[in-house]
C-alpha cells in the first residue's frame, strides 16, 4: 500500500490516563485478587484514534479537554511526541483529566471502569472552535467518551462542509444512540455495541447493518474481532474480509487502532475491501501488545503484516 497522499484526520474526543493492573482472570463481585504493578498509560479512545492515525502517516489534530493535574501535562505531552496536533486540546482548570481503570486478564480480555473528568467538559463551542481545521480535513473520527452534544454539533459540521465523519459508538448507550448521531458518513461498532444500540439479542452481521442504514447511516463497518470486519452500505452489497491469526497479549485499544486504520485508507482511496483489510492489520497488531496509545502500530508494521499474509 503505497501512501499516495497524507490524510488530514481530525480527532473530536476523549483523553483519558488509563491505570492498568493484569491478573489471572477478572474478579467476582466482592472478590480481592493480587495483580501485576499498576501500570500508567495513555489512552482514551479520542486520543488513542489520534495516536493510531499519526502513526500511520496522518496530518493529525486532537479536539477535546484534559484536567490541570499531572496527567494532563503527561497526556498532552504524549500526543505531542506522537506528531499529534494539540492546538485544540484545552487545559480545564479545577478538573482532573479523564482516568480509567483497566483489568486486562490472561488471554487479552479486559474490564473498563471509566472516570470522565475533564472530557465530561468538551462543549459544541469546543467543536466550533476548531473549524478551521475541521473543514479542511479527509476524515473527522468521533467517539462517545464526551458529551453528547459535542458530538451531535461535530456531526453537523461535517455534513455542513462535506466531511467524511466516522462514528465509533463505545461506550454504547443502553438507551440508544440520538438519531442525529446516524447521519454520520460510517457507523463502526462492534457486534457488542450494536446489539446494545439497537437492543438485539442473538443478532447477526446482516441484521446489524441493515438495522444501522435504516436509522440513517450511510455505510456501516462492523467489527468481527478474530473473525475480521464487514462493510454494507444502502447498495445492498455487504462485504466480509477475514482477520489476522495473532495471539492476542492485550485488547485495550484494538479498536481504535481499527478505526483509525479505516479512517486513514479511506481518506487515502483505498477501495473498502483494501481498506478493512488495512484496518484489519491495524487492530490485530494492537492486541498483541500491552497498554493502549504503546500498542498501535507504525505504518510500516502493518505493512509487513499485509505483505506476509
Amino acid at each position: 500500500m503505497v501512501q499516495k497522499k497524507r490524510a488530514k484526520i481530525v480527532v473530536i474526543g476523549s483523553v483519558n490516563m488509563d491505570l492498568v493492573i493484569e491478573c489471572d482472570r477478572l474478579p467476582h463481585p466482592g472478590e480481592t485478587l493480587t495483580g501485576q504493578d499498576c501500570a500508567t498509560i495513555p489512552g482514551g479512545k479520542g486520543a488513542n484514534q489520534a495516536v493510531a492515525a499519526a502513526r500511520l502517516g496522518a496530518d493529525v489534530y486532537m479536539v477535546g479537554r484534559i484536567g490541570d493535574d499531572t496527567f494532563g501535562r503527561v497526556l498532552r505531552d504524549g500526543l505531542e511526541k506522537n506528531g499529534v496536533n494539540t492546538h485544540y486540546l484545552k487545559t480545564t482548570r479545577g478538573v482532573s483529566s479523564g482516568t480509567a481503570m483497566i483489568v486486562v486478564q490472561k488471554g487479552g480480555e479486559n474490564s473498563i471502569i471509566l472516570s470522565p473528568g475533564a472530557n465530561g467538559k468538551v462543549t459544541a463551542k469546543d467543536v466550533e472552535s476548531a473549524l478551521p481545521v475541521i473543514r479542511n480535513a479527509d476524515a473527522v473520527l468521533l467517539q462517545l467518551e464526551i458529551p453528547t452534544s459535542a458530538v451531535l454539533r461535530a456531526v453537523k459540521l461535517c455534513k455542513k462542509h462535506g466531511v467524511m465523519s466516522v462514528l465509533d459508538p463505545a461506550p454504547a448507550p443502553v438507551s440508544g444512540l440520538s438519531q442525529g448521531l446516524y447521519r454520520v458518513d460510517i457507523i463502526s461498532p462492534n457486534e457488542t455495541e450494536a446489539a446494545t444500540i439497537l437492543k438485539g439479542k442473538n443478532t447477526t452481521p446482516e441484521w446489524i447493518t441493515r438495522r444501522l442504514l435504516e436509522e440513517g447511516a450511510g455505510h456501516v463497518v462492523l467489527k468481527l474481532g478474530k473473525r475480521g470486519s464487514v462493510h454494507a452500505d444502502r447498495t445492498g452489497v455487504m462485504t466480509h474480509v477475514k482477520g489476522f491469526k495473532i495471539r492476542p497479549v492485550d485488547t485495550t485499544a484494538a479498536g481504535d487502532s481499527f478505526t483509525a486504520g479505516l479512517a486513514v485508507a479511506r481518506a487515502e482511496g483505498l477501495s473498502w475491501a483494501d481498506a478493512l483489510r488495512f484496518a484489519n492489520a491495524c487492530g490485530a497488531i494492537a492486541c498483541t501488545r500491552f497498554g493502549a496509545q504503546p500498542s498501535l502500530p507504525r505504518r510500516n508494521e502493518v505493512l509487513r503484516l499485509l505483505r506476509s499474509s
